[in-house]
């Protein structure tokens, strides 16, 4: 009687429960969760966050779920992340991919590129590398 109980209190809570598998770039292994269908991607970024941090895993992460993307592994286009305002429940899928966004550094102006240039040059070259050994 406990399990018609159980259904009945899903219905009235309304939404299905999903058990949900994210798999974290560089981890040793798949996050497991579950998470109501109706759940924004946002939120299960969070969460598989949350629970990457308390299952003390490597390589550290951070917390800030906007820095991340999540990928569903069985879609179409596998290079198209999910957006973080729809639901979890709208791709059908329970299997992910979490990722860390690539930065994109900031151009530098042209009197600093050539600076940075002319400094690696500098260092970096054969010649500076005799003098440094040379000189005692």
């Amino acid at each position: 009687m406990k399990g018609l109980g159980l259904r009945n209190k899903e219905r009235v809570e309304g939404g299905k429960r999903l058990l949900i598998s994210v798999n974290v770039v560089g981890s040793s292994g798949p996050l497991r969760f579950v998470a109501k269908e109706e759940d924004l991607v946002c939120e299960v970024i969070h969460a598989a966050l949350k629970s990457y941090a308390r299952q003390a895993r490597l390589p550290l992460l951070g917390t800030h779920a906007s820095n991340f993307l999540l990928y569903s592994s069985n879609s179409e286009d596998p290079y198209a992340s999910l957006n973080p305002m729809e639901t979890i429940g709208s791709k059908q899928a329970r299997n992910f991919v979490l990722c860390k966004k690539v930065a994109t550094a900031s151009p530098l102006p042209a009197d600093q590129n050539m600076k940075k240039l002319m400094t690696l040059k500098e260092s970096h070259g054969w010649k500076a590398w005799i003098n440094k050994s040379l000189s005692f």
